[in-house]
């Protein structure tokens, strides 16, 4: 067989599998512990989008300043955005956690699509 031939085939299978594969593009959201009503509202409904998309999104709340003394306000504040993005369809890949100043949470779409 021609050499060129083989490496030409190769190519083509290369490409071939490139072509089915799925890529998933992780998606960022911030938000802070203060955030108003019809802002998390605009943040929430680009989560939908994002999700529908099938792309994940790592949530995140950062504190700043005397935000950090009251942590607690911030984490039911957190816990409340990530229940109101279960019920879009999405599933916690992982919980939330506090590194430093922020808390992290990934969520991705539900497999049953």
């Amino acid at each position: 067989m021609d050499y060129g031939k083989y490496k030409y085939k190769q190519q083509k299978q290369a490409n071939e599998a490139k072509k089915k594969q799925v890529t998933v593009a992780v998606k960022e959201i911030k938000f802070r512990p203060n955030i108003d009503i019809h802002d998390l509202d605009v943040k929430l409904r680009k989560a939908q989008q994002f999700l529908d998309s099938g792309d994940k999104i790592k949530l995140l709340m950062q504190f700043r300043g005397r935000e950090m003394a009251h942590k607690h306000i911030g984490k039911e504040k957190f816990q409340s955005i990530i229940e109101k993005i279960l019920e879009m369809g999405a599933v916690v890949e992982s919980n939330q956690k506090m590194m430093g100043n922020r808390i992290i949470a990934m969520v991705g779409p539900s497999k049953k699509k």
